[in-house]
């Protein structure tokens, strides 16, 4: 979300005050419902605005998963959704409606609520659901190194995305990624990355598993305090 709208971050930080404030009025045994029905009116313009822009990056992120559909592929493609009432309720209704509702929902939760000490509906509960395309099954049920496949293929569409809506190709930084790769699998990462056309940094804690993109690449051995050319 971050890396093409730099705003979601605020808007994020917004909605969790929003909700804090509104846990917290929920507490006081004289209650100001005026102050907390203003509390709510701003916790789900908040909310909607999140879920919103969630529910667009992952369209535009599943779009990006489905052109790399490729059954041949060392990465599996994968299926993406976002499983939450406001972020659901948003592919039927218009954002003021989905408003509308929440902040009722909010008011009619508000014992439920207090009992609980916190919010029990909103983004803040959102989970992402990611479904092994080829497969068809979620990924939770899937091997490690098969969960694993899928998250390369997440970065790589992702980073793909980002450079066609930016016109600029993210820097990334991949940590101990081929170390769980089989041999196959690195040479098909390696030549992903270059067709990315981004700036890559990988590391490792094995010289041998960089054996086939050394000749072309710059490799360093970092060492407390050191960084020299890998020789």
């Amino acid at each position: 979300m971050l890396a093409v709208d730099a705003s979601h971050g605020s808007r994020v930080a917004a909605l969790e005050r929003s909700l804090r404030s509104r846990n917290r009025l929920l507490e006081e045994r004289n209650l100001d419902a005026h102050w907390l029905d203003a509390v709510e009116r701003e916790t789900a313009e908040l909310a909607v605005a999140v879920a919103a822009a969630r529910v667009e990056t992952v369209r535009r992120l599943g779009a990006a998963l489905a052109q790399r559909r490729d059954r041949t592929s060392a990465f599996p493609w994968a299926r993406i959704a976002l499983s939450g009432s406001v972020e659901n309720a948003l592919e039927a209704h218009p954002a003021s409606e989905v408003e509308d509702r929440y902040r009722a929902s909010l008011e009619q939760g508000r014992g439920r609520d207090a009992a609980a000490g916190r919010t029990l509906d909103g983004p803040h509960l959102t989970d992402l659901h990611v479904v092994h395309g080829p497969k068809g099954i979620a990924a939770g049920e899937t091997s490690t190194g098969e969960q694993k496949a899928l998250l390369i293929d997440l970065v790589l569409a992702h980073s793909g995305l980002i450079a066609h809506m930016t016109g600029f190709s993210p820097v990334l930084l991949l940590d101990e990624v081929v170390a769980h790769l089989d041999p196959a699998r690195r040479v098909a990462l390696f030549e992903a990355l270059e067709n990315l056309g981004a700036q890559v940094f990988l590391s490792g804690a094995d010289p041998a598993a960089f054996a086939e993109i050394a000749p072309r690449a710059q490799v360093f051995a970092v060492s407390p305090g050191r960084v020299e050319p890998w020789r």
